[in-house]
């Protein structure tokens, strides 16, 4: 038993305000805070939250555009719906589990239900303003970090009913953040597929879908070729899209309740996913596994339920097991959808039937193939880890119920000396290093069998736990953590190949990282400056003074263990892995790591430097 000199009483005790408990428990409201780099990072839970709110008035018929503006920190979202009820309007932003939404009869099948979304923005922001306008008259209130500042009376407008939110995210809380346009354009769209009609201008840009979850597929899709169109289900609280590919194995999901994106998935996906193989088996009449029927598919799905029940403020996984209380199960009435719609539709499409059966049966040829080729790898897997620390894992897990689980991370590295300073200086809380033994093997064009005869591959996929199913992969953030070289963006390019061509799913669903590490080191007696780019160095020498000393860092392994903490702690800098849905994943990787063009001759001598001449650029 351990004692304790603490005296527990009376005392001890504390209430905290409403904002004060969202600014000392940020994680129980919007999952994490991050600086931007991740799609999940908190500044853009915080622009869902409010944008969440615009939608739900649209969904009830109220406005169809939205105006969302970033300029650097500042977020503005204008929306055209019903505006708050003026005398409501400081509640309604300050005041924990306040809102029409506990009011079924006003806002049905709603985003936000908790009452809780735009108060967790209000407190976590700098600066919030909210304004309304409602028949006539306006009213503006403004906060700062959750403490009112200023309300003004109402006062009379020409202006068009609605809602416009501004706010600042707290620098104290999210440190030196950026919004990365890709990730809010991804969101945005999302709100568009999902809202037939809806219109959302975004910094100049228009996003509008005609087609729903049609649309978002084909996007998702980008060029890649398929065995069959895509198949385009609707109902009145039900929609999917789905098809398969020709070119990866495994299972791509995008899943949706009322709007919001259900990265996690819930029960509405495992209804979906099973109901997939159920209407399936029965058209065909033949008792397929499952993975044989679903192997290389690709989905969009989407359901509208009343009162959903999410497993976290951040809904990202559903948890209602009924449509509405005391209705009908999710499970059954998606399985009534497909059963009758899917059924309907492979009757009638007998040439997209016919490549469905054939697609089933390959699968069921390869998996039996693969069998003992997986059986000998998993056999390799234990043998190698016995005698070989190739993983130095951590504590907590991505796949786990930990509350740092969004924190887990793997760094991929080469060589002892770099994966020895990584190792040194991690939390081993959250972050493992997985050891690379020399150059990867270019595996552009090869089949899923490559992953499990080679050995560094089926080692690392192993390490990751992705080889059944994405959803036991057990680190939030793989990040491929190579030197500043030539040799160590040639290993960057061979990892991120295999990525691309056998789990492009953790690519597409933001899991995976490039490690910026400084390039140089600049100081004096009296300061030390870490430098990521030419221009910081120079602005380094120029608050250092004169002749300063500069350390040029080519590999990992010269940084030493110290200094290292202070690359991949608190201010570690990361770049996402982004897909451009403007290029075909295939052509760009059959161009850069396919055989040898003359197209890639030229560029290649176009843009030749050497690395001596690169770095004497640098350093003079």
């Amino acid at each position: 038993m351990v004692e304790t000199t603490e005296q527990y009483n009376e005392d001890s005790v504390k209430s905290l305000k409403w904002n004060e408990h969202i600014r000392h428990r940020p994680g129980m409201y919007i999952g994490k805070l991050g600086d931007g780099s991740s799609h999940d990072d908190g500044i853009y839970v915080l622009l869902k939250e409010i944008i969440d709110n615009s939608i739900d008035e649209y969904m009830m018929g109220h406005g169809r555009t939205i105006e969302v503006t970033i300029k650097e920190h500042s977020v503005t979202v204008r929306d055209y719906g019903r505006g708050i009820p003026l005398g409501k309007l400081v509640a309604c932003v300050s005041q924990i589990n306040t809102g029409a939404k506990y009011d079924s009869k006003v806002f049905k099948k709603a985003v936000g239900l908790n009452g809780v979304g735009s108060k967790a923005v209000n407190a976590l922001s700098s600066q919030f303003t909210a304004i309304t306008v409602r028949e006539g008259r306006s009213k503006t209130a403004e906060f700062n970090k959750g403490d009112l500042i200023n309300e003004s009376a109402e006062e009379a407008t020409d202006q068009r009913n609605g809602t416009l939110i501004t706010f600042t995210p707290d620098q104290g809380l999210f440190g030196n953040y950026h919004y990365i346009p890709e990730y809010v354009e991804q969101m945005l769209w999302n709100y568009c597929y999902l809202n037939t009609g809806l219109v959302i201008n975004f910094n100049g840009q228009r996003f509008q879908a005609k087609n729903g979850l049609l649309d978002m597929l084909e996007r998702a899709i980008n060029g890649n070729p398929l065995l069959f169109p895509i198949i385009h289900i609707k109902d009145e609280d039900f929609e999917c899209a789905f098809t398969h590919s020709n070119r990866q194995s495994g299972e791509e999901y995008y899943s949706f309740v009322n709007g919001q994106h259900t990265t996690q998935g819930g029960t509405h996906l495992t209804a979906f996913r099973e109901a997939i193989v159920k209407t399936i088996r029965e058209f065909y009449g033949k008792d397929f596994e499952p993975v044989d029927i679903r192997s290389s598919i690709i989905a969009a799905v989407s359901v509208k339920v009343n009162e959903p029940v999410f497993e976290s403020q951040t809904k990202t996984k559903l948890g209602s097991q009924y449509m509405e209380p005391g209705g009908v199960t999710i499970s059954k009435y998606i399985n009534d959808v497909l059963k009758k719609k899917l059924d309907n539709y492979l009757h009638m499409n007998g040439e997209t039937a016919e490549a469905l059966y054939r697609k089933i049966l390959q699968n069921e040829k390869e998996r039996k193939e693969m069998a003992n080729i997986k059986k000998l790898a998993r056999e390799s897997v234990k043998k190698v880890s016995l005698h070989n620390k190739k993983l130095r894992d951590c504590r907590v897990h991505y796949n786990s119920n930990d509350e740092r689980r969004l924190e887990s991370t793997l760094f991929i590295t080469e060589g002892d000396s770099a994966s020895g300073s990584i190792t040194k200086s991690r939390d081993v809380n959250t972050q493992a290093v997985f050891s690379l033994r020399g150059k990867p093997l270019n595996c552009f064009g090869m089949s899923k069998k490559v992953v499990y005869e080679n050995e560094e591959f089926n080692l690392l996929q192993a390490a990751l736990n992705i080889e059944d199913d994405i959803e036991n992969l057990r680190y939030n953030y793989i990040v491929v953590a190579t030197d500043a070289d030539v040799d160590g963006m040639h290993i960057r390019m061979l990892l991120l190949t295999f990525f691309l061509q056998f789990f492009p799913d953790l690519v597409k669903t933001g899991h995976v990282y490039i490690l910026q590490t400084p390039l140089f080191r600049v100081r004096n007696k009296k300061k030390t400056n870490y430098c990521y780019t030419e221009e910081e160095r120079l602005a380094s020498i120029r608050e250092l003074g004169p002749n300063p000393e500069i350390t040029r860092f080519k590999g990992l392994g010269e940084i030493s263990p110290d200094e290292f903490k202070n690359f991949i702690g608190q201010s570690i800098r990361l770049d996402p892995v982004i897909l451009n849905h403007s290029g075909d994943i295939h052509k760009v990787l059959s161009y850069y790591m396919g055989k040898n063009t003359p197209e890639r001759q030229k560029f290649i001598i176009h843009n030749l430097r050497s690395e001596d001449e690169i770095d004497k650029e640098l350093v003079a």
